[in-house]
C-alpha cells in the first residue's frame, strides 16, 4: 500500500525501521511546495495548502482520503470517485471542548474585561460596574448547536459546572430547534461548514435568542452573518460572543468586532495543542494498521452523519 503523508518529523517516523513504523506500508512525503508522482492508494491530508491539496486529490488510485481535521468543507466536492472519506474530530474534540468551556468561564467571570482594565492600569474596568455581572455556570442553559465528538465532549466538561446542557442535532426539528434556543443562556455553534449551514446563524435566529444570551462559535465563521452578529451585540441584545472563527478570517485589523468589549477572540486555534502534530502522525498510524488488518477505521464520513 502506497500512502501519501505530511513530509514532517513525525511523519517520517512512521517509515523508520522500528517499533512505532506501519509494516506493509510504503510512504510518500509531500509539503507545501512539492507532491510525489505516481499512484497512491490513500493520502492523510493535512498541513498544505489548498494548490498542493487539490494536486494530492488528483493522486491517482486512491481508495480513501483521511483528512486530520473536523471539518470537511476543504475535501467536498474535490474527492476522487469512488473514494472514501474519513476526518479526525476524535483528534480535535478535548482540545476545542476545553477552548470552549475557558471561554464560558472566563465570559462568566468577566475576565476579559479586568483584561482590558489591565491593560490600561485601571484596578476596576468600566465595562463591569458591578460585581452582580459576575457569575458561574450553574443552572446556565447550555445549547450545543452540533452534538458529534467534540458536543459530547464539551457536555462532558459543562456537567460537573452545574450547567444543563441540551444538543442540536441533524434530526431536531424546527420546533424543537427554535424553543430550545429561546431559553438558552449560551448557544455554542459546532456545525460543520456547508452550503446548507452558512449564514444559519442570522438577524433572525439572534433576535430570537433570549436578551443577554452569550454566543460562542468554534465551528466555522461563515456559519454567522457577521453583520447581524456585530448588530446584535452592540444594541445589547446579546450579553457577548466567544469568537473562534470569524468571517472574514483572517479579521481585517479594522473590523468593529476588534473593538467591542464584550467579545473573546481567538485565532482559529481551539484545537491546537503543543503535541497535536505527534498525535495527528499517532492517529495515521492507528489509521492505517486498521486498514492492513481488515478493520474499518473511525471517522468514516456519511451523509448527514457529521453531528
Amino acid at each position: 500500500m502506497r500512502v501519501l503523508v505530511p513530509d514532517v518529523p513525525e511523519f517520517r517516523a512512521l517509515a523508520a525501521h522500528d517499533e512505532g513504523s506501519v509494516p506493509g506500508v510504503t510512504f510518500g512525503f509531500y509539503s507545501r511546495t512539492e507532491v510525489p508522482d505516481g499512484p497512491a492508494d490513500g493520502v492523510v491530508l493535512w498541513l498544505v495548502g489548498p494548490d498542493q491539496r487539490r494536486q494530492l486529490l488528483g493522486t491517482p488510485g486512491l481508495n480513501w482520503v483521511l483528512t486530520l481535521t473536523a471539518g470537511i468543507e476543504h475535501v467536498q466536492g474535490h474527492l476522487p470517485e469512488g473514494a472514501t472519506l474519513y476526518n479526525a474530530s476524535r483528534l480535535h474534540d478535548r482540545a476545542v471542548a476545553a477552548h470552549v468551556l475557558a471561554g464560558m468561564l472566563a465570559a462568566s467571570r468577566g475576565l476579559h474585561l479586568f483584561r482590558d482594565a489591565q491593560a490600561r492600569h485601571q484596578w476596576a474596568s468600566p465595562a463591569l460596574p458591578q460585581t452582580a455581572r459576575l457569575s458561574t455556570l450553574e443552572g446556565q442553559q447550555v445549547v450545543l448547536w452540533g452534538h458529534g465528538h467534540i458536543g459530547r465532549q464539551l457536555e462532558a466538561l459543562l456537567s460537573p459546572h452545574g450547567a444543563q446542557v441540551s444538543g442540536i442535532r441533524s434530526g431536531t426539528s424546527a420546533t424543537e430547534r427554535a424553543e430550545l434556543l429561546a431559553a438558552a443562556d449560551w448557544v455554542v455553534v459546532l456545525l460543520p461548514g456547508t452550503e446548507e449551514t452558512r449564514g444559519i446563524v442570522n438577524a433572525q435566529t439572534l433576535a430570537a435568542l433570549k436578551p443577554g444570551a452569550w454566543l460562542c462559535n468554534v465551528g466555522r465563521g461563515p456559519l454567522i452573518v457577521t453583520d447581524d452578529l456585530v448588530g446584535a451585540l452592540q444594541s445589547g441584545h446579546l450579553g457577548g460572543a466567544v469568537l473562534d472563527v470569524t468571517d472574514p478570517e483572517p479579521l481585517p485589523a479594522d473590523h468593529v468586532l476588534w473593538t467591542l468589549p464584550n467579545v473573546i477572540l481567538t485565532p482559529h486555534i481551539a484545537s491546537t495543542t503543543a503535541d497535536l502534530v505527534a498525535r495527528g502522525a499517532e492517529l495515521a498510524r492507528n489509521f492505517l494498521i486498521d486498514l492492513q488488518q481488515g478493520v474499518e477505521p473511525e471517522g468514516r464520513v456519511e451523509v448527514g452523519g457529521l453531528y
